[in-house]
């Protein structure tokens, strides 16, 4: 891996870490970071020894400023088209990826950048951190996703406002309308996103994987399916070792040491 790579890859301890390494331009999006970034999670998704997943930004501005605005002047509708497909495409890998992903916004997550936060697990932002859909104010629309994710993390006239103004949040607001769930000092961002990963994982991977699978899959069912699919995966979470490990170590008031089966 090198360097001047547009994603780094690192693993420590059962925990991958992806930065997106275009700090000159604000780490926006283009065809051969999504490439790559597309790539990584394939590998990560193969991988046992990754446990979970923490995406981050290069250098102190931002985590991602959005699309490559350069490229989408001169790019034809098709190409545009299928650029915001690539990126749809990745962010739907992180959330399929059965793995927890976790973002950690150094700073500006603006358009395609604040979709791709959008599309993991969590947020943690450090307290300087703006958020954004200005794709309006270039005429352009959220077209990585944004508009089916936000209004689903805020709520739907909360997502509108934002998106038909193209209105930029600090991290605070970001806090207080569930955009985000947790805001930090800046020498504090990774450790405590670090943190929160390895709280995740102390759970029971399959109660965790299947818990995620029912709250993603749930939200494009009616309620009542949704409830529904919640039951039958707690049927299903109920065959695991794991469920067995659980209720035994709660009932002799102990601490349970999942296997992950």
């Amino acid at each position: 891996m090198s360097s001047t790579d547009p994603v780094l890859y690192q693993q420590t301890a059962g925990i991958a870490w992806l930065t997106l390494n275009r700090p000159a331009a604000l780490n926006a999006l283009n065809q051969e970071l999504l490439q790559q970034l597309a790539m990584r999670l394939t590998q990560i998704q193969a991988d046992e020894a990754v446990k979970a997943v923490i995406i981050t930004g290069s250098g102190e501005k931002a985590f991602c400023a959005g699309a490559d605005i350069a490229y989408l002047h001169q790019a034809s509708p098709l190409a545009v088209r299928e650029f915001a497909q690539q990126g749809i495409a990745v962010n739907q890998q992180i959330e399929t990826l059965g793995k927890p992903v976790i973002a950690a916004i150094n700073g500006y997550a603006l358009g395609g950048g604040l979709e791709l936060a959008e599309s993991c697990w969590l947020r943690v932002a450090v307290s300087t951190a703006r958020f954004g859909h200005p794709e309006v104010k270039i005429g352009a629309v959220a077209g990585f996703g944004g508009t089916t994710r936000l209004p689903r993390l805020v709520g739907r006239g909360r997502a509108a406002e934002l998106l038909v103004r193209g209105r930029i949040v600090d991290a605070e607001e970001a806090l207080r309308i569930g955009l985000v769930s947790e805001v930090v000092a800046a020498a504090d961002l990774l450790a405590t996103t670090e943190a929160l990963a390895r709280d995740i994982l102390a759970q029971s991977p399959t109660a965790v994987r299947l818990t995620w699978e029912a709250l993603h899959r749930g939200l494009n069912l009616s309620l009542e399916e949704s409830a529904m699919l919640g039951a039958d995966y707690f049927g299903l979470v109920a065959a695991s070792e794991d469920f067995r490990i659980g209720t035994r170590a709660f009932l002799d008031k102990r601490t349970p040491a999942y296997i992950g089966r």
